[in-house]
């Protein structure tokens, strides 16, 4: 207990690093994997490339990955952004699939309804497909999270700074406390994660609840009106 408080500074300082780590790839990969996923939906070829290049990204060991690219991107082997380009491809790889399942997830019907009241592809796709979307996007964005407050740890191997590092250190030192320290604020960190992914798409998906709590469902130019 007296190692947590006299390091407590520090181990904030590590925590904030982390998340940093992981969120903006999450981020990143997000924005490229809905572009993708589009262009996957509506071309068989496309998707027969895009996915398989997805599965096989996600078979590259994390650590070679780290390790490989300093020398593409020319950086310095402690630099964050080896683990954030790193974790940026991952995130893609995966959310890629679950996007393209997300947009095959909206009722045609509301798409034809939308049609019908005058949107054009590219405004109907902001205002109508990626909304609808978003319920089963969100559950791949859980996902992708967890996977990469999980894999950030790995960076502390090669001496990148996150909370990996008490694991390192602390089997160096054959340190019992700070390993937990390690294990259980990496945990913390994908709690809190998880926790804010579930009440922003709450707060971007109230018909969702509506539908949850066995009101009807409305009709399709009204829904597609009011995500609009």
């Amino acid at each position: 207990m007296a190692w947590f408080t006299a390091n407590f500074g520090h181990i904030l300082g590590y925590a904030g690093l982390h998340l940093y780590q992981a969120l903006l790839p999450l981020l990143l990969g997000l924005v490229i994997a809905i572009p993708l996923a589009q262009l996957a939906r509506v071309s068989n070829i496309a998707r027969a490339i895009i996915l398989s290049l997805g599965s096989l990204l996600y078979t590259i060991p994390s650590l070679a990955l780290f390790v490989v690219l300093p020398v593409v991107l020319g950086t310095q082997i402690l630099d964050q952004t080896n683990v954030i380009v790193a974790l940026t491809i991952y995130a893609v790889a995966l959310l890629v699939r679950t996007t393209v399942d997300a947009l095959n997830s909206v009722d045609n019907d509301i798409r034809q309804a939308a049609v019908a009241l005058g949107y054009r592809a590219f405004p109907r796709f902001f205002a109508v497909d990626l909304p609808l979307s978003l319920p089963v996007l969100f559950a791949g964005l859980r996902v992708v999270s967890v996977s990469n407050i999980a894999l950030v740890s790995v960076g502390a191997v090669i001496g990148v700074k996150n909370l990996g590092y008490y694991f390192t250190d602390g089997l160096q030192r054959d340190f019992l406390v700070e390993i937990m320290v390690g294990i259980i604020g990496t945990l913390l960190l994908a709690i809190l994660m998880d926790v804010i992914l579930v009440v922003l798409q709450r707060v971007l998906t109230p018909w969702s609840r509506a539908v949850a709590s066995g009101a009807k469902p409305q009709a399709s130019a009204t829904l597609v009106a009011e995500v609009s």
